[in-house]
């Protein structure tokens, strides 16, 4: 059986942190799905569609990565997508907390489905989307927080202010 796992996220942007926990989960996984959630209730920077360009333009050459989106309980799309993993990346014991509840919510909901956790680098801990958006609205220079092969000078004006 083919294993398959979803990494899903906002993604807003993706940071070399996102893209780290993707490269070293090759290994234990045949397909990753890289799942851009649509959060009706969260405003989003960066658009759906350059949140997926963006991943893509990053994973383009590894044909075991897949980018797509949805809306709705994580463990619902891995149903739909014979996903029987959830990958998702921990930087700190605050985000183990965080994580570990909702692992625990969606074993409730799908006992079928695991939740596969692995730690950042070291050198990543301190890299969020949250981080990386506030120096894009300020104008500075987040290039050094982002996959190389994305040029957020190609996204300017991209993003809501």
């Amino acid at each position: 059986m083919k294993k398959i796992a979803v990494f899903p996220g906002s993604f807003d942007p993706f940071t070399i942190g996102h893209e780290g926990i993707v490269r070293r989960s090759l290994v234990l996984f045949d397909e990753i799905i890289i799942a851009v959630g649509a959060n009706a209730l969260k405003k989003s920077y960066y658009s759906l569609e350059v949140r997926k360009e963006m991943i893509t333009k990053v994973f383009r050459d590894v044909p075991a990565i897949r980018v797509d989106h949805y809306e709705g309980l994580t463990v619902d799309y891995c149903k739909r997508n014979s996903a029987r993993y959830i990958l998702r990346g921990l930087r700190t014991s605050a985000d183990f907390e965080f994580e570990r509840a909702i692992a625990q919510v969606n074993k409730a909901l799908a006992t079928d489905i695991e939740s596969v956790f692995l730690l950042t680098v070291p050198e990543h801990t301190s890299i969020n989307s949250t981080i990386v958006r506030d120096i894009i609205r300020s104008g500075g220079d987040a290039s050094m927080f982002v996959p190389s092969v994305i040029n957020l000078e190609e996204y300017k004006g991209e993003g809501e202010l």
